[in-house]
């Protein structure tokens, strides 16, 4: 037995009782022939005191101790001398005078200290074994398993089954890039690594399981940013014979119990709900973030007569006329007015329109075009008051609400509105397009996946071609403007599915091809179905207040999708290639 206690365990309780602890050197002092040694294990510290009036030799050995080195210690439990006890740690009254000290492993040079924060991400992540020692990132992973556990624990109770679904499935368009996997005992045929378990939890309602879950592992091929990774985890839930409001009260019951097993804290329930097109209107984003207010309000009544050519001329066309206030920012700096000037046009605004209100005097070139009834609307409906700046665009709906959604946000960070909140703002936005059209490809996607149920009403759009008009009976769960989680109700009918693939450009021999094997189940007498799939890396991001999903995760991939430890992607001998019948093209050998 290596200890008989832990290293946050002992206290003055135990004072003249026998201890035996290991774990790592995390601090050594050496004080006039006396070594102090703080013991860190995974729970916490102990002082371990080596005097050399007590043991000469077992002092001089701690002397060569280094950081990081792993060591055994038993002896006897004291009492700290009086003014040297340290209330910071638990066990900051007692020390543990040692008899026996046992090396089990040296330490070598570090590549950085355990208890700094290296700034050099890449450095940390080549050497993420020993990352894992650092009391952050081992309060991450420990959290995350308490996130991981009282899901398990409430969807058990709601008579939810776990279920495991392949990881070698077949590719099928479901809007991100494949990992593909080759076959070599079927040579020139591939499987893919799942996006999403999407078609197989669906085959699992017609199997008639009716209420599943898993904790599945998804992968997809696309562009990294600190919200993602190639490989991520997400709460994967189905049932049948559900609508929208079953999914939402089984959502919010599970977040409740996450934030008491993780946070200690109670959420209000039910959450708000906003239909897509309020969130929008009034936010300028389908995940809203209304922690602050500063909305996005509609100009039209006020300029509906205006002289003022660019209003009156979006107006006309058929756009809309918008704008924020950003209470108390009149006294931007001309690089902050130049950054949010160059987001609107990347965003596609023509212009970004200002008006200062200082020392009781509105600045701005667009003034002198407003009439004095309405100057005083405009005040009166954006609450405008002395320091604060108003910011408009005059453009198509969806690109207002675009550019003034993403200004929005960016006046927060300038402003810093939301830094050190403790606020939790969840809630329901619903009611989502069911098709947006890609210019580019010339052809109509599915804004969550194909399988997405249109609005009973909206049905009629679909079968008229109408698709722009047509809603899905599709949801995302939001907090703090961060979608954590999305799904909706699908569809259960074969000729139905059939018509929403044929709206989406797959031809009838393509969608025998690739998703026969659900439209024949379909026939076979499926049940109405709906779920939802929940963010579990980016959720245990939120709550542990961390920057980056890598941050709660043991072994991930660096923002080029390497893994800079183990060194992969690597190369492959040509003998593994021979074996799976390929070939490299010249540049990739």
């Amino acid at each position: 037995m290596y200890r008989t206690h832990d290293g946050n365990e002992l206290r003055a309780t135990d004072i003249g009782s026998t201890a035996k602890l290991a774990g790592w050197v995390h601090v050594r002092r050496d004080h006039g022939g006396v070594v102090f040694i703080d013991l860190r294990d995974r729970e916490g510290l102990t002082q371990v005191v080596f005097r050399p009036e007590e043991n000469a030799e077992l002092t001089g050995v701690a002397h060569t101790l280094r950081h990081e080195d792993v060591i055994e210690v038993e002896g006897r439990v004291a009492a700290r001398v009086p003014g040297t006890e340290n209330p910071r740690l638990a066990t900051g009254d007692v020390e543990l005078v040692p008899q026996t000290l046992r090396i089990l492993n040296r330490a070598d040079v570090l590549p950085f200290p355990v208890d700094s924060d290296p700034s050099n991400e890449d450095l940390r992540l080549t050497y993420r074994y020993f990352d894992l020692r650092r009391p952050s990132i081992s309060r991450n992973l420990r959290l995350r398993h308490r996130i991981t556990k009282a899901t398990r624990d409430y969807l058990d109770e709601q008579g939810f089954v776990e279920i495991e679904t392949p990881i070698l499935s077949k590719s099928t368009p479901e809007g991100a890039r494949d990992f593909l996997v080759p076959s070599r005992l079927t040579p020139g045929k591939f499987y893919a690594l799942p996006q999403a378990p999407q078609q197989y939890k669906q085959l699992l309602m017609v199997g008639g399981i009716e209420k599943y879950f898993q904790i599945a592992k998804c992968f997809r091929d696309e562009d990294l940013r600190a919200d993602r990774q190639p490989e991520f985890t997400q709460i994967d839930i189905e049932a049948s014979f559900v609508e929208p409001n079953d999914i939402f009260q089984l959502v919010e019951g599970m977040l409740a119990a996450i934030f008491r097993a993780a946070r200690g804290v109670e959420i209000p329930t039910p959450f708000p709900r906003l239909t897509y097109a309020e969130a929008m209107d009034q936010f300028g984003s389908d995940k809203p973030d209304r922690r602050f207010q500063m909305y996005l309000t509609d100009l039209a009544d006020v300029f509906a007569t205006s002289s003022f050519k660019m209003f009156r001329g979006a107006l006309d066309a058929g756009g809309v006329v918008k704008a924020i206030n950003a209470k108390n920012f009149a006294a931007l700096t001309v690089g902050q007015s130049n950054e949010l000037t160059a987001m609107a046009k990347h965003y596609g605004a023509k212009g970004l329109a200002f008006i200062k209100i200082e020392n009781g005097e509105w600045k701005s070139p667009l003034v002198k075009f407003f009439t004095a009834e309405e100057k005083a609307a405009l005040g009166s409906k954006l609450q405008a008051e002395e320091g604060d700046l108003v910011l408009f665009t005059a453009d198509k709906r969806e690109i207002a609400n675009e550019v003034l959604g993403r200004i929005r946000l960016r006046i927060a960070e300038m402003q810093k509105l939301t830094e050190g909140s403790e606020a939790l703002d969840f809630l329901w936005v619903t009611d989502f397009p069911l098709m947006a059209f890609d210019a580019a490809e010339n052809k109509w996607n599915a804004v969550h996946h194909p399988f997405t149920r249109p609005k009973a009403e909206d049905v009629p759009l679909v079968d008229s071609g109408d698709f722009g008009k047509a809603r899905a009976e599709a949801y995302d769960v939001v907090l703090n403007g961060v979608e954590i989680g999305g799904g909706s109700i699908r569809i259960h009918e074969p000729d139905l599915q059939a018509k929403m693939f044929a709206a989406l450009g797959v031809n009838e021999e393509d969608q025998q091809s690739m998703f026969g094997h659900i439209l024949r189940a379909f026939r076979l007498g499926a049940p109405p179905h709906g779920g939802i799939a929940m963010g579990l890396d980016r959720m245990v991001m939120l709550i542990c207040g961390a920057a980056s999903i890598r941050e709660v995760m043991a072994f991930p991939k660096n923002n080029r999708g390497l893994d800079l430890m183990s060194h992969s992607p690597s190369g492959v001998d040509a003998r593994q290639l021979r074996d799976l019948g390929l070939s490299l093209d010249k540049k990739h050998e």
